[in-house]
């Protein structure tokens, strides 16, 4: 499913117009991002999904071509874990 089916979707089952649901598609991923880009809590929709910035601490690794060590920096990423009721639908639950 892409953005545009997405949006389609939402549309017809929250009985909205489109431009409707694309601004609050929107504005979730933007109120997410700030809330994971600050990194002070997480975003949790229960049941369905929830994100979370985590650090990853700096590490050595290989290059997989020419087999020379490379340091990686410390830096941040962003976890995304399923809630039950997203757990259970891959199920076909």
């Amino acid at each position: 499913m892409n953005r545009s089916e997405l949006l389609s979707g939402l549309a017809d089952r929250a009985e909205v117009t489109r431009k409707d649901a694309d601004a609050v598609l929107r504005a979730f991923a933007e109120m997410v991002g700030e809330i994971v880009a600050k990194g002070d809590e997480k975003v949790t929709i229960p049941g369905f999904l929830t994100f979370e910035r985590t650090h990853r601490p700096a590490r050595t690794t290989r290059h997989p071509q020419t087999g020379d060590t490379i340091h990686v920096p410390a830096g941040y990423t962003v976890k995304v874990s399923a809630g039950s009721r997203l757990k259970e639908a891959a199920k076909g639950k």
